[in-house]
């Protein structure tokens, strides 16, 4: 019995020593492993930052779209203004008494320029507020003072032109009269 256990352990033995002769050529490391392994890190690292970058490039390319496509519609939009403000200063102008006729076409055009009024909004054009507020540069611009009681100085007493912005954007600066 002690010889087949012998025989049986050495049969083992071999065995063994065949697996780790097999496992030793997957598993030798070369002579410039160290070098490779780091120039292999190094590719990895370099193609890691450029697929970043190239993210990074499409994120850009996708913001500067919409900024140019919301600078065109600002460009519409600014061409459509003197129209606008031409329809306000036309229906603001007295006209004295007017037949049944006239006022019914002052009402028609009063609805135009308010279905105009409607579009130039629903694109974000939006009128800068004026009269009572404090005069500020970024939104104003002050064309005159006038001395006005109990007003305080530097709130705006009268609109000459309106002006308007664009979400954040100021498309038109007001025009404005302060209180000196």
């Amino acid at each position: 019995m002690t010889d087949e256990k012998t025989i049986d352990l050495s049969v083992g033995k071999n065995v063994e020593e065949k697996k780790e002769e097999k496992q030793g050529l997957f598993h030798r490391h070369c002579k410039n492993c160290e070098k490779v392994e780091v120039e292999c890190a190094e590719y990895k690292a370099g193609w890691q930052r450029a697929l970043a970058d190239y993210k990074n490039l499409q994120n850009e390319v996708e913001k500067r779209r919409g900024e140019w496509a919301q600078m065109s519609e600002m460009q519409v939009l600014e061409d459509f203004l003197p129209v606008y403000e031409n329809f306000k200063k036309a229906l603001g102008m007295e006209h004295g008494t007017l037949n049944i006729e006239q006022e019914n076409w002052r009402k028609g055009i009063e609805h135009i320029m308010k279905q105009f009024g409607d579009v130039l909004r629903a694109h974000g054009l939006e009128e800068i507020k004026t009269v009572g507020e404090q005069l500020d540069l970024k939104f104003h611009e002050a064309v005159g003072e006038e001395v006005v009681e109990g007003i305080e100085v530097g709130k705006i007493v009268k609109e000459v032109e309106t002006g308007y912005v664009m979400g954040e954007r100021v498309v038109k600066a007001a025009k404005v009269i302060v209180a000196k």
